[in-house]
């Protein structure tokens, strides 16, 4: 098929994109049902903490500290003031996010691959391999932005694509806003535009390069407008927030931050999924480098993987990285993964059937996401968590301090105090001045609040012979304790 992605929308009402709809439904609910009952990100209690401060009038940066671009924390306040304080709506939302994530790059295939018998079984392959990730069953379901994230990239390569085939500066300006929004809702993305822009104009097949270049890098800005305005406001607070907190602080305190570094990346070689994935997504390269009679379609590939490989260089830089970053590869690897099938299958068994590998794929996939899954099945979910703030509001008075994780202020709804909001930011040594600026709290500055009977309850999830446990000297403040959970609870304060 010669032209665009979007240049035989006949294909779509073709039998066979029923059957792919309908596996996509099923992967969609799939997830919706993970996303209720076993989905859970611990560091995703701060990000609904910070949408939960946000619905109640604050500001990210000027009223708490919070080192992450903030579209993904407003736009999950704005669906709690529609439906509450819910995590279970946040999670909806980041798995139907995903789902769409999934549903576009599946579509791509299905449009754009050159073999018309091959054309279903490739498009059931991209949405299989990134669908049955374990990543992104884990993370695509969270109230992090990943799942924002994917739908906003998979869009943006999508509407890049045409942008290249089209004239005037709308689809450009379009491509820009979505990846901009990307980056918006996390600086992980941040190469996704780096990446489609260059490609765009590279490729370009009609209309002005200059208009198209322009009309990007404005749609790129749009998203980022909020943030400019608060860097006006309050310059100090937001460049610590978004770039210094980055640069020289994420490691402090992770003495093995780099060995830690080098584990993770080594430890994709022991995951199933990651070579199968992997090794597929090597090989639509190669074909593809050997040759693909449609140019076009050769093109759109190479960009796939110039998406992928930027996005493994960047989230590998991360210091520390961890696992979960790496899921924004993942629609980009299914795409390429879908031609490798292909390739692969068509020169083993050149007169086989197309689903037969497709089926191979599928069920090593679900073995190997049943395995990662059951394997997790005693951490912690929501449901432990809503047990552990049940306890915390039968022992605390209404109205008085406590000191907690960010999910059980989350699920409490009491507000943090100053400074506590973002427990990682305890380890920092700062002036005192600039750290009450920056809403940040030192260990030693909290133990002293915590000594001097500020706090009415006291709830932690760390362990008894963690730094953080023992400085706050918690046995010596309170009368009575309490662990549900694995979690400590601490109340009832004796007298100085």
């Amino acid at each position: 098929m010669q032209g665009s992605d979007q240049s035989n929308p006949s294909i779509r009402r073709q039998r066979a994109f029923l059957w792919l709809c309908g596996a996509v439904a099923l992967l969609s609910a799939g997830l919706l049902v993970y996303s209720q009952t076993r989905a859970l990100a611990w560091d995703e209690g701060f990000h609904l903490l910070a949408a939960q401060l946000i619905k109640a009038g604050k500001t990210p940066y000027l009223d708490f500290c919070f080192p992450q671009t903030p579209l993904n924390a407003y736009w999950n306040a704005g669906w709690m003031r529609l439906f509450g304080d819910s995590w279970r709506v946040v999670h909806a939302l980041a798995a139907l996010l995903t789902a769409g994530a999934i549903l576009l790059a599946a579509d791509f295939v299905f449009v754009r691959f050159h073999v018309p018998n091959w054309r279903l079984a490739a498009a059931l392959t991209a949405a299989l391999v990134i669908g049955l990730n374990t990543l992104i069953v884990r993370f695509g379901t969270v109230g992090q932005a990943y799942g924002l994230c994917l739908f906003l990239m998979v869009a943006a390569f999508r509407i890049t694509i045409l942008a290249a085939n089209r004239k005037g500066g709308l689809w450009p300006a379009l491509a820009g806003v979505l990846a901009g929004a990307a980056a918006g809702s996390s600086l992980l993305t941040a190469p996704v535009a780096q990446v489609l822009l260059p490609w765009m104009l590279l490729y370009n097949r009609t209309g002005s390069r200059l208009c198209k270049f322009t009309a990007f890098i404005g749609g790129v800005v749009v998203p980022f407008i909020p943030v400019l305005w608060l860097v006006v406001k309050a310059p100090r607070q937001v460049i610590f927030n978004l770039v210094q907190y980055h640069l020289s602080y994420r490691s402090v305190g992770w003495d093995d931050a780099l060995p830690h570094d080098l584990e993770l990346i080594a430890s994709s070689i022991d995951s199933a999924q990651a070579l199968i994935l992997g090794m597929l997504a090597l090989a639509g390269l190669v074909f593809t480098i050997k040759g693909q009679y449609d140019r076009r379609w050769r093109q759109e590939l190479y960009l796939c993987w110039w998406l992928a490989v930027a996005l493994a260089l960047f989230l590998s830089s991360a210091h520390p990285t961890f696992e979960m970053y790496f899921v924004l590869m993942v629609p980009f690897l299914g795409i390429l993964a879908s031609v490798g099938l292909y390739e692969v299958s068509s020169r083993l068994a050149p007169q086989g059937r197309p689903f037969w590998p497709v089926l191979v794929v599928t069920a090593l996939l679900c073995l190997a996401l049943a395995q990662a899954l059951y394997s997790r099945r005693d951490d912690y979910t929501w449901r432990d968590l809503e047990e552990v703030a049940a306890k915390v509001e039968q022992v605390t008075p209404p109205q008085t301090p406590i000191l907690a994780d960010e999910h059980i202020y989350f699920l409490t709804r009491r507000t943090p105090a100053s400074g506590t909001a973002f427990p990682d930011s305890e380890k920092l040594n700062l002036p005192a001045a600039l750290a009450a600026s920056l809403h940040i709290l030192p260990r030693a500055e909290l133990a002293k609040l915590v000594q001097a009977r500020m706090f009415s309850t006291v709830e932690t999830c760390n362990d008894e012979d963690d730094d953080r446990f023992l400085i706050l000297g918690l046995p010596e403040v309170y009368a009575q304790k309490a662990v549900v959970h694995d979690c400590t609870i601490f109340w009832d304060r004796l007298r100085q």
